[in-house]
C-alpha cells in the first residue's frame, strides 16, 4: 500500500521505518543546522521529536533558516516547527521547548528518555553540559561544530572529536571535553578555515567580526548530515559517538 514512507522504505525496509517509529530524539537548537536536522528527522519517519530552542525569527535569519519567512517573522521557532512537522508528519509526537538550554536548565530534560541527542547549539558550556548528561545515561549524541563564517559545503567530515582539526570550536571542544573525561564524541565539522569578515557594521550596532557570517548552503549541508548520521545509528542499532 502508498504510503508517504514508500520511497524511504525502499532503502530502509520495512523494518527500518518501524524502528524510526518507534525512537524518540532531541534537537538541543533548531536554527540554521538544527532546523534541516529537524525537517529530516520528520521526513524519515521518526516517531518523536523533542525541539529545544528559546529563539524567535528574526529578518537575519531568513537567509538560511528552514522556519524562517517573513510569515513566520517574531514567532517562536519551536512553535513555527512543530506547526511544520504537523503537516509533514501527523503521526509524529512534537514536544517543544522554548528553553534556551544552558547547564542551569539540565534538569528540565531527562535524558534518558531520548533513543538519540543532537546538539546543535553554540555556546560551549551548554554543548558540554548536553554531551556529560547524554554520556552518563548512555544516550547516543552527536554534535555539530563550527558553520558560521564558512562558504565551502563539501568540507564537512563526520568523526571523532578527538579527530578533528582547522574548526576553532572543535579545538576548544577537544580541549574541554579531554578535562572531563570524554574519550568519544561523534561530530560533524568543516575543514575549510574560517572566512574573515569585513569589520564594516552590520546594521550600526555590532561589527561584522562580532556576528558570523552565513550563508543558506552552509549550515542546511550540515544540518543534513547529522541527520543521516542520526537515522543510520538508530535502524543499525549504533550508538552514536559516545560509546
Amino acid at each position: 500500500m502508498l504510503n508517504q514512507f514508500a520511497r524511504t522504505e525502499l532503502l530502509l525496509g520495512e523494518e527500518g521505518l518501524k524502528a524510526l517509529a518507534a525512537k524518540r530524539v532531541a534537537v538541543f537548537g533548531i536554527g540554521g543546522v538544527g532546523g534541516y536536522t529537524v525537517e529530516a528527522l520528520a521526513r524519515s519517519g521518526v516517531g518523536a521529536i523533542d525541539i529545544i530552542d528559546n529563539d524567535k525569527i528574526s529578518l537575519t535569519n531568513i537567509n538560511r533558516q528552514i522556519y524562517a519567512t517573513h510569515k513566520t517573522l517574531g514567532r517562536y521557532k519551536v512553535d513555527v516547527a512543530a506547526e511544520r512537522i504537523a503537516e509533514i508528519n501527523p503521526d509524529c509526537k512534537v514536544t517543544a521547548h522554548r528553553t534556551f538550554y544552558l547547564p542551569d536548565a539540565q534538569d528540565g530534560f531527562d535524558f534518558s528518555e531520548y533513543d538519540y541527542i543532537v546538539d546543535a547549539i553554540d555556546t560551549v558550556t551548554g554543548k558540554l553540559s548536553i554531551i556529560e548528561n547524554a554520556q552518563k545515561c548512555g544516550t547516543p549524541v552527536i554534535s555539530c561544530m563550527g558553520a558560521g563564517n564558512k562558504l565551502d559545503p563539501t568540507a564537512f567530515k563526520v568523526a571523532d572529536i578527538y579527530e578533528t582539526s582547522v574548526c576553532p570550536l572543535a579545538k576548544v571542544m577537544r580541549r574541554e571535553l579531554k578535562k572531563r573525561g570524554v574519550k568519544r564524541l561523534k561530530v560533524v565539522y568543516s575543514k575549510e578555515e574560517p572566512v574573515i569578515c569585513s569589520a564594516e557594521d552590520t546594521d550600526g550596532d555590532l561589527p561584522r567580526c562580532c556576528v558570523p557570517g552565513s550563508v543558506a548552503f552552509v549550515p542546511s549541508v550540515a544540518g543534513l548530515i547529522v541527520a543521516g548520521e542520526v537515522i543510520k545509528d538508530l535502524i543499525g542499532g549504533g550508538k552514536g559517538g559516545n560509546e
